[in-house]
């Protein structure tokens, strides 16, 4: 090796040292920063290289955690979802007291919310009274009709009699047509009084209708919840004037629980109605929920951006729905939470077997 390069540089850093000035000492040495080697960049590299690989091996375990899924068996990911059931005024009123809040589980039936209901209670009271004056007209009018009945049968009688008696001389004719005529206006009396009947029945039985018209209507301003499920929005508060079809509360239908997801056109197109399927959620990873296929879209579409495949070849996909058997749901209410992520498995071929970790836990 040749030395001299770096002899002649020590040699020229000692004249520099021994000429310097008194002043300018002590003079300060440069310190050289030694070349980086290559292995060193090289290894960076690498441990970045691994923690990508490991990034992704983790994605891939996530999506894939259950392994040796056997054929016939594909899977999508996706979120739970409820049908949304609107809970609203159907006549213009103000709140007038609130029985649930937000996150409440509700019955079919439970009062959710009570609207001012005074000016229809006042309209009822008048309904009322209005029926009870028809019943009186009603009953005057029937006394009527027996009295003029009562009039025809005696104007009947005595027509018979003079009948009886003209021939033998003891009636004469104008008294016989008298007897008639006064039959005939009795007949019409009558009619006139049925009639009045009648139409006093009708009076009673619109009377009757606005009553129940009004009951109805107040009944129909205590809100109630028509199925059972969960408070999922308020959207009033007590004292708020609503118009006709304001909206007081959302539920979430604790009948129809549901997941959507996709599948590529290989498999979707063994997918039936009906077919067996699992749910496993994110946040209960040991515990599948049975399900069956409810729906398979009849078009296919591109893929959406939220949806992970296993090929990216595969660009059109089919939505299928799987919904929760509901009596599941009457005893797992906590799975009614709409939102929650996770993974459904469908069964393609009905002779596969589930794995066991997609086998719910006995009594489950």
């Amino acid at each position: 090796m040749d030395t001299k390069p770096i002899d002649r540089a020590d040699s020229e850093l000692s004249d520099r040292i021994a000429t310097a000035p008194a002043a300018n000492l002590p003079v300060v040495l440069p310190n050289p920063v030694p070349p980086q080697p290559r292995w060193r960049w090289s290894l960076i590299l690498a441990c970045l290289l691994v923690a990508i690989g490991a990034a992704g091996g983790g994605a891939y375990w996530w999506l894939h955690r259950l392994d040796g899924l056997p054929p016939g068996i594909a899977w999508g990911n996706g979120r739970i979802e409820a049908d949304e059931i609107d809970i609203a005024t159907k006549f213009a009123g103000r709140i007038a007291a609130l029985y649930a809040d937000e996150g409440d589980n509700v019955k079919a039936g439970q009062m959710l919310a009570q609207m001012d209901t005074r000016d229809l209670e006042a309209t009822q009271r008048k309904a009322e009274a209005l029926a009870l004056q028809a019943q009186k007209v009603l009953d005057g009018s029937r006394a009527n009709f027996d009295q003029q009945r009562t009039q025809v049968t005696l104007a009947q009688q005595e027509l018979e009699r003079t009948r009886f008696l003209s021939p033998k001389g003891y009636a004469t004719k104008e008294e016989l047509d008298r007897r008639q005529q006064a039959l005939d206006a009795a007949n019409a009396m009558l009619e006139a009084a049925k009639a009045r009947v009648s139409e006093s029945e009708h009076a009673l039985e619109a009377a009757r209708q606005e009553i129940e018209r009004n009951a109805i209507a107040i009944a129909d301003n205590t809100l109630t919840a028509p199925r059972d499920g969960r408070i999922q929005y308020r959207l009033a508060n007590i004292g708020e004037v609503l118009a006709v079809g304001g909206k007081v509360f959302t539920m979430l239908d604790a009948g129809y629980v549901y997941m959507d997801v996709f599948l590529p056109t290989a498999e979707a197109g063994k997918v039936a109605v009906g077919s067996d399927a699992r749910i496993l959620l994110d946040a209960l990873p040991n515990a599948p929920i049975p399900a069956k296929v409810t729906f398979v879209s009849a078009q296919a579409q591109f893929t959406p951006k939220a949806v992970e495949t296993r090929s990216e070849r595969d660009k059109l996909m089919f939505r299928v729905r799987i919904r929760i058997d509901p009596e599941r749901l009457r005893d797992h209410p906590a799975e009614l939470r709409a939102g929650l992520p996770g993974l459904a498995y469908v069964r393609l071929d009905p002779q596969a077997a589930w794995p066991r970790a997609l086998q719910p836990p006995p009594g489950g």
